[in-house]
């Protein structure tokens, strides 16, 4: 290549499809292969993360965990929406999250949910925003990932497969399989484009100085029970407004109570 134009092309403000561009604002994932891939070295921090799961319960929770507890214990609020389990304490306060600083939101339908992880996406308080819907078409995940950057927000919207041809808005998006006691992780889009072969992280061995007790059940317990059915209020109304303020304040005073 002549020397004027690799000089050229080798200049900060130039950036090729091939680079894989670095994140403004990444959060480091407490894994070093994974860092090692992602742009930025992290969590995409100000934007949206598409995370497909084969199933619930193959260490999805143990992977975010690090930067959970990073995040709660320099002051940051970290709202969990509409989460399919019960959430089990033991494991999180083990993984060093302060539970005082996790909010558990339980919605009636996938309307309430959406709305929701919007809200808590734009909440300045807010360092991170994880939702568990079935379904979000390309106008309401363009929304959240607005959202997400205007909040600055590491938001985390958990799916099922099924969804890997769609085009997507997030910035990043992760595919996840449990094989052979480890977790096969698979970067299906990052800025760069995706990787080639999945990644393999040991979780069992990243968690071994944890206690045993807490860490032999995974951070998902049993499932939740249907949230009884109540007079609808429209989201959207001062009314609805104040009754999901209302629920986040009363799951973050129980979780300050624990």
């Amino acid at each position: 290549m002549n020397p004027a134009l690799a000089a050229l092309l080798s200049h900060p403000a130039i950036w090729r499809g091939g680079d894989c561009a670095p994140e403004p604002a990444a959060l480091p994932t407490g894994f070093a292969p994974l860092d090692a891939v992602l742009p930025g070295g992290g969590w995409p921090g100000n934007a949206l993360t598409e995370v497909l799961l084969a199933r619930e319960g193959i260490g999805e929770m143990r992977l975010a965990l690090p930067t959970l507890a990073r995040l709660t214990r320099t002051g940051h609020e970290v709202a969990w929406i509409a989460p399919p389990y019960r959430p089990y304490a033991p494991a999180l306060a083990a993984a060093g999250v302060d539970l005082a600083r996790l909010a558990l939101v339980r919605c009636r339908d996938a309307r309430e949910a959406l709305w929701a992880f919007e809200q808590a996406l734009r909440a300045p308080e807010c360092g991170a925003a994880f939702a568990w819907l079935a379904e979000s078409d390309e106008r309401v995940l363009r929304r959240l990932a607005l959202a997400a950057r205007e909040g600055r927000t590491w938001g985390v919207l958990w799916r099922r497969p099924g969804v890997e041809a769609r085009a997507t808005v997030a910035t990043l998006r992760l595919g996840l399989q449990a094989r052979d006691g480890r977790l096969a992780v698979s970067v299906l889009k990052r800025r760069g484009g995706e990787l080639a072969q999945p990644l393999e992280l040991d979780l069992v061995a990243r968690w071994s100085t944890a206690p045993a007790e807490a860490l032999a059940r995974p951070a998902f317990a049993p499932r939740l029970p249907p949230r009884p059915r109540e007079p609808r209020s429209d989201p959207r109304s001062s009314a609805g407004r104040e009754d999901a303020e209302a629920r986040l304040a009363r799951a973050r005073r129980a979780g300050a109570a624990n």
